[in-house]
């Protein structure tokens, strides 16, 4: 096999691999016992609609990154302590190789955001709560 398609297969194959593997994306409350936090995300083409999520669950969803890398999901955050808070829950050139195969998780808390990091197995902080 010549060299050029060598690696018109490998990038044929990469594409299928980002096409066809599904992730996932949760959101945990752990904000403390009896606090909600209301929940709106969306992408461009997908409104998950508005949620209240009570203390210890999470909303969650599954999608497929978009051929040209550039998926992205995003939320609008509130609870008793925050107003309105707008993150990226994922965002395909941060989270493409963040969240691997495991999906990206993230725990709400009364400090504020933490997201799962595949490569490492460890929540990092990721934001603080404005004042």
């Amino acid at each position: 096999m010549a060299v050029s398609a060598k690696i018109t297969y490998l990038v044929a194959l990469l594409l299928l691999v980002i096409i066809v593997e599904a992730k996932h994306v949760s959101i945990k409350n752990m904000l403390g016992s009896g606090k909600n936090m209301n929940l709106h995300c969306q992408s461009k083409d997908t409104d998950l609609g508005e949620h209240n999520i009570a203390y210890g669950d999470e909303f969650g969803w599954d999608f497929h990154d978009d051929v040209v890398g550039t998926t992205l999901f995003y939320c609008d955050l509130q609870w008793e302590r925050v107003q309105e808070y707008h993150f990226d829950a994922y965002d395909f050139h941060r989270d493409f190789v963040r969240c691997g195969d495991d999906g990206c998780s993230w725990l709400i808390a009364a400090e504020g955001m933490y997201g799962s990091n595949s490569q490492t197995g460890l929540w990092e902080f990721m934001y603080y709560w404005p004042n």
